[in-house]
């Protein structure tokens, strides 16, 4: 008599751990659009196996995990490569308001507590800057221990190293993290400070602006050559401001400035016959803006919705 194969789990429990993947791939890569391939390539490697050898996978969860966070790291070091060309600065993609986007791995280790960071606080723009400047060995391994939650021997079967190397990739990249972050004020005031900024802008009130701005802010645009932008950061307070308020004077009547929810925090954007045509991104230290981060490349505005 012949012995049929257990059956593989259901296709419902396999596309269920989509939104855990793009979530996971998202921070990896900095790119939904980039995420959003590396899962489909992680699906065509499931579908790619016999139902036999679905059957025998112990936790289909876990192993698309690991698929995906491998496919990551690779597409990391090819990223370098491609960004070296890119026209002007590169940014993350800016996302929209969406809880989806702060909803991670449920369980999972509970060493280290007090290094933790939260799924909420890995998604601003800062953040995600930060993570620009690490090697992909270390975003790979910082971001499944600190953010999701996985253990270092977890995180070794994944990047291939042992767990005590994984551990010194994390607390490496959370050096790093440590040392460009700077303490922002509840959410209530930041909304408070974009409010006041926005207000200041369309008066086009340079000293207004001046006031709000830290004395050695940063301001960074992304056109990816498909929009008009500053093709380098403008350093100073004082700089921003001015050239903020020569943006406002050439403001289409069309156009319209919005507060909005970017990357979990106040930020601003800018429509243009209802259509989103730029999203701003800030980052606060106390009370001044510290960083601006200014998305117009258009293939980065595409999750933006009108309205």
């Amino acid at each position: 008599m012949t012995t049929r194969p257990e059956p593989g789990p259901s296709l419902d429990a396999i596309m269920s751990e989509r939104r855990q993947l793009i979530n996971l791939a998202y921070r990896l890569l900095g790119s939904l659009a980039e995420a959003e391939d590396a899962v489909q390539e992680t699906y065509a490697r499931w579908y790619a196996m016999t139902p036999q050898q679905q059957a025998e996978i112990a936790s289909p969860g876990a192993w698309l995990t690991t698929v995906a966070s491998r496919i990551c790291l690779n597409l990391l070091g090819s990223a370098r490569a491609r960004r070296e060309t890119y026209v002007g600065e590169w940014i993350p993609e800016p996302l929209p308001e969406r809880t989806e986007w702060i909803t991670g791995r449920l369980g999972g280790s509970t060493e280290d507590p007090v290094d933790r960071v939260t799924l909420d606080e890995s998604i601003n723009m800062a953040f995600l800057v930060v993570l620009e400047s690490m090697t992909p060995a270390e975003r790979v391994a910082f971001i499944l221990h600190d953010v999701f939650r996985y253990s270092f021997a977890e995180v070794a079967e994944i990047v291939g190293r042992t767990p005590a190397a994984c551990r010194q990739l994390a607390s490496s990249a959370r050096r790093r993290v440590r040392a460009t972050q700077a303490p922002a004020g509840p959410t209530a005031q930041q909304a408070g400070i974009i409010a006041a900024f926005k207000v200041a802008w369309e008066a086009k009130d340079i000293d207004a602006l001046i006031g709000l701005l830290d004395p050695d802010a940063v301001a960074t645009a992304d056109g990816g050559g498909l929009a008009t932008t500053f093709l380098r950061p403008i350093e100073g307070g004082e700089q921003i401001a001015r050239a903020w308020v020569e943006i406002a004077k050439r403001r289409p009547s069309n156009m319209a400035f919005l507060e909005r929810t970017v990357n979990g925090q106040p930020g601003l954007v800018a429509q243009q016959d209802g259509a989103t045509v730029t999203v701003f991104a800030f980052g606060l230290a106390g009370d001044r803006i510290k960083h601006i981060w200014v998305a117009r490349n258009p293939e980065k505005l595409r999750t933006w919705t009108t309205g």
